[in-house]
């Protein structure tokens, strides 16, 4: 027989808020407890706004090969069961002692599902958590799964379906959809399809297309890519796959991946050789392996790989090879750049 209770969880900032679940006959797998350990500094929000509220909430814990934990936090920000539900489907019978947990987090308010990792603070309406057991019985890394969509709980089993979730009751229906998976890094709004989360590589990926924005007072960066890779152990946001970006004073870059830092206010541009990255503005264009672009101050400045070559078009209608050129293009010392 399937009834819900009201369970109280017990949140990381120590306050307790009840959320529904539900349970069986047999006690489902008690809810991964908040580890002990503060924080990271790299957490963009640490107190939601007034207008939201902590209904629910956990975290993915990782550890990295260079022993620092990590951390991907999920909230539901609504309170409504209008709005949203949240449950964690525990392990059944038949399955394993070690199996993992699958929480369920819907909110179709303004607030959404909130998930955080590392500097980048996203919303989505429907987020679908497996969480394994970590050490010492507390919660571990996992799986995320987040796009459009709704969820709800069931009054009964469904005959015939043996998947976690309807076992528990509940039904979750993912609708990834363009513009509805929603990436804020400090000043930059990014839009995108669908994030995948998987522990076996740390990496957060975001399906595009990709469009972005950053205001600024002389004008907007745009830009388009393909998709985003947020990489938790190196905690790094990468642009993937045919990135553009478009400035103010005309100026168009290209390349294939870029290593993007709002806090910083840079992107690193990276290509390859047979097809470096790339910045036009105006007459003058500029080509390396590598650009490093100011997002502030709209400067771009080229770097070469070992071996690799700089070469420029400017204004003056000369091309040169490592031309110093005019202006905000800027060749500098040929240098290897960084791994990425």
């Amino acid at each position: 027989m399937i009834r819900r209770l009201t369970l109280t969880l017990a949140l990381l900032l120590g306050a307790a808020l009840p959320a529904c679940v539900l349970a069986q006959d047999t006690a489902p797998a008690p809810a991964p407890a908040p580890p002990s350990a503060a924080p990271t500094e790299a957490t963009p929000e640490t107190t939601p706004p007034a207008s939201e509220a902590e209904n629910a909430s956990l975290e993915l814990v990782r550890k990295g090969d260079d022993g620092q934990e990590r951390r991907i936090r999920i909230v539901r920000t609504g309170t409504s069961d209008e709005t949203g539900i949240f449950t964690i489907c525990g392990r059944q019978d038949d399955e394993p002692e070690d199996a993992p947990s699958l929480a369920v987090f819907s909110e179709t308010g303004p607030g959404g599902v909130r998930i955080t990792i590392d500097k980048n603070v996203i919303r989505v309406p429907l987020a679908l958590v497996t969480q394994r057991q970590g050490e010492n019985g507390e919660g571990g890394d996992g799986r995320v799964e987040a796009s459009a969509g709704t969820a709800r709980f069931l009054d009964e089993v469904p005959p015939g379906k043996t998947d976690r979730l309807s076992r528990c009751a509940v039904e979750a229906t993912p609708k990834p959809t363009p513009d509805t998976v929603l990436v804020t890094q400090g000043k930059t709004e990014l839009k995108g399809k669908q994030l995948v989360y998987d522990e076996s590589d740390g990496i957060a990926r975001i399906d595009g297309p990709i469009s972005f924005t950053r205001p600024s007072e002389d004008g907007a960066l745009t830009g388009t890519s393909e998709r985003i890779e947020v990489n938790v152990d190196e905690e790094q946001t990468v642009l993937v796959g045919n990135v553009v970006l478009n400035s103010k004073g005309g100026r168009v870059s290209k390349a294939a991946r870029v290593e993007y830092d709002d806090q910083a206010n840079t992107a690193r541009l990276i290509g390859t050789p047979e097809q470096p990255a790339e910045s036009v503005q105006g007459g003058d264009v500029l080509r390396a392996q590598e650009l490093l672009y100011d997002l502030d101050r709209n400067e771009v400045v080229a770097r070469a790989g070992e071996g690799g070559t700089i070469t420029g078009t400017f204004q003056d209608g000369e091309e040169s090879g490592s031309s110093p050129g005019s202006g905000t293009a800027t060749p500098a010392p040929v240098t290897p750049p960084p791994t990425p």
